[in-house]
Protein backbone atom coordinates (compact mmCIF):
# COMPACT_ATOMS: atom_id res chain seq x y z
CA UNK A 1 0.00 0.00 0.00
CA UNK A 2 1.27 3.74 -0.69
CA UNK A 3 0.76 5.19 2.43
CA UNK A 4 1.87 8.45 0.98
CA UNK A 5 -1.21 8.49 -1.26
CA UNK A 6 -3.55 7.61 0.68
CA UNK A 7 -2.42 10.61 3.45
CA UNK A 8 -2.77 13.13 -0.37
CA UNK A 9 -6.57 11.27 -1.13
CA UNK A 10 -7.28 11.58 2.67
CA UNK A 11 -6.67 15.15 3.08
CA UNK A 12 -7.86 15.79 -0.60
CA UNK A 13 -10.73 13.40 -1.40
CA UNK A 14 -13.52 16.44 -0.83
CA UNK A 15 -12.13 19.02 -2.73
CA UNK A 16 -15.02 19.16 -5.04
CA UNK A 17 -17.12 20.09 -1.78
CA UNK A 18 -15.63 23.78 -2.36
CA UNK A 19 -17.77 24.04 -5.08
CA UNK A 20 -20.90 21.97 -4.37
CA UNK A 21 -21.70 19.75 -1.22
CA UNK A 22 -23.73 17.55 -3.74
CA UNK A 23 -23.03 14.15 -4.74
CA UNK A 24 -21.51 15.69 -7.52
CA UNK A 25 -18.66 16.55 -5.35
CA UNK A 26 -16.52 13.76 -6.23
CA UNK A 27 -16.68 14.32 -10.40
CA UNK A 28 -16.39 18.30 -9.50
CA UNK A 29 -13.66 17.05 -7.42
CA UNK A 30 -11.97 14.94 -9.83
CA UNK A 31 -11.82 17.41 -12.38
CA UNK A 32 -10.02 20.21 -9.84
CA UNK A 33 -8.11 17.33 -9.32
CA UNK A 34 -7.35 16.81 -12.79
CA UNK A 35 -7.00 20.95 -13.53
CA UNK A 36 -4.42 21.43 -11.02
CA UNK A 37 -2.42 18.41 -12.42
CA UNK A 38 -2.34 15.95 -9.77
CA UNK A 39 -1.58 12.13 -10.63
CA UNK A 40 -4.38 10.34 -11.85
CA UNK A 41 -4.21 8.23 -8.97
CA UNK A 42 -5.59 10.89 -6.63
CA UNK A 43 -7.84 11.57 -9.27
CA UNK A 44 -9.56 8.38 -8.70
CA UNK A 45 -9.50 8.67 -5.38
CA UNK A 46 -11.42 11.97 -5.39
CA UNK A 47 -13.53 10.76 -8.23
CA UNK A 48 -14.56 7.27 -6.01
CA UNK A 49 -14.89 7.58 -2.51
CA UNK A 50 -18.63 8.51 -2.38
CA UNK A 51 -20.28 5.77 -0.63
CA UNK A 52 -18.89 3.02 -1.37
CA UNK A 53 -18.51 3.72 -5.17
CA UNK A 54 -21.51 4.12 -7.88
CA UNK A 55 -21.40 2.16 -10.77
CA UNK A 56 -21.80 3.22 -13.99
CA UNK A 57 -25.79 2.79 -14.24
CA UNK A 58 -26.26 4.53 -10.91
CA UNK A 59 -24.22 7.25 -12.12
CA UNK A 60 -26.26 8.05 -14.95
CA UNK A 61 -29.73 7.71 -12.57
CA UNK A 62 -27.69 10.17 -10.46
CA UNK A 63 -27.05 12.41 -13.09
CA UNK A 64 -23.18 11.48 -13.14
CA UNK A 65 -21.16 10.58 -16.01
CA UNK A 66 -22.00 6.94 -16.96
CA UNK A 67 -18.52 5.04 -15.98
CA UNK A 68 -17.96 3.57 -13.00
CA UNK A 69 -16.91 5.21 -9.98
CA UNK A 70 -15.99 2.24 -8.04
CA UNK A 71 -12.54 2.89 -5.64
CA UNK A 72 -10.78 -0.30 -7.63
CA UNK A 73 -6.80 0.36 -5.53
CA UNK A 74 -6.53 -0.31 -1.94
CA UNK A 75 -5.49 2.94 -1.53
CA UNK A 76 -8.81 4.32 -3.14
CA UNK A 77 -11.10 1.74 -0.78
CA UNK A 78 -9.29 2.77 2.12
CA UNK A 79 -9.69 6.63 1.73
CA UNK A 80 -13.74 5.54 0.85
CA UNK A 81 -14.02 3.71 4.13
CA UNK A 82 -12.41 6.26 5.94
CA UNK A 83 -14.63 8.96 4.85
CA UNK A 84 -17.57 6.71 6.25
CA UNK A 85 -15.87 6.88 9.92
CA UNK A 86 -16.36 11.00 10.21
CA UNK A 87 -19.20 12.81 10.23
CA UNK A 88 -18.70 16.67 10.14
CA UNK A 89 -15.32 16.35 11.92
CA UNK A 90 -16.41 13.53 14.55
CA UNK A 91 -15.47 9.96 14.40
CA UNK A 92 -18.56 7.49 13.90
CA UNK A 93 -19.46 3.69 14.36
CA UNK A 94 -19.57 2.74 10.67
CA UNK A 95 -22.98 0.75 11.49
CA UNK A 96 -24.56 5.03 11.65
CA UNK A 97 -23.22 5.39 8.03
CA UNK A 98 -25.07 2.06 7.37
CA UNK A 99 -28.20 2.95 9.06
CA UNK A 100 -28.63 6.68 6.91
CA UNK A 101 -27.81 4.95 3.80
CA UNK A 102 -30.91 2.35 4.67
CA UNK A 103 -33.07 5.18 5.58
CA UNK A 104 -31.92 7.39 2.64
CA UNK A 105 -32.48 4.49 0.36
CA UNK A 106 -33.93 1.79 1.55
CA UNK A 107 -32.51 -1.59 3.06
CA UNK A 108 -32.04 -3.54 -0.38
CA UNK A 109 -30.67 -0.60 -2.28
CA UNK A 110 -27.13 -1.66 -3.75
CA UNK A 111 -25.44 1.26 -2.42
CA UNK A 112 -25.94 -0.61 1.00
CA UNK A 113 -24.52 -3.56 0.19
CA UNK A 114 -21.85 -2.21 -1.70
CA UNK A 115 -20.98 -0.29 1.71
CA UNK A 116 -21.61 -3.39 3.84
CA UNK A 117 -19.02 -5.11 1.43
CA UNK A 118 -16.44 -2.49 1.81
CA UNK A 119 -16.52 -2.91 5.63
CA UNK A 120 -16.22 -6.39 5.55
CA UNK A 121 -13.00 -5.94 3.56
CA UNK A 122 -11.36 -3.34 5.37
CA UNK A 123 -12.40 -5.49 8.60
CA UNK A 124 -10.31 -8.72 7.33
CA UNK A 125 -7.50 -6.21 6.06
CA UNK A 126 -7.54 -4.53 8.86
CA UNK A 127 -7.74 -7.51 11.35
CA UNK A 128 -10.74 -6.23 13.28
Amino acid sequence: MDVGLVEVGALLHDIGRGQTHSIRHGVVGGEVARGLGLPGSVVRIVERHIGAGIPAGEATELGLPGVDFIPESLEEKLVAYADKLTDRGREIDFSVTVGWYERRHGRDHPSVGRLLALDAEMRGLLGG
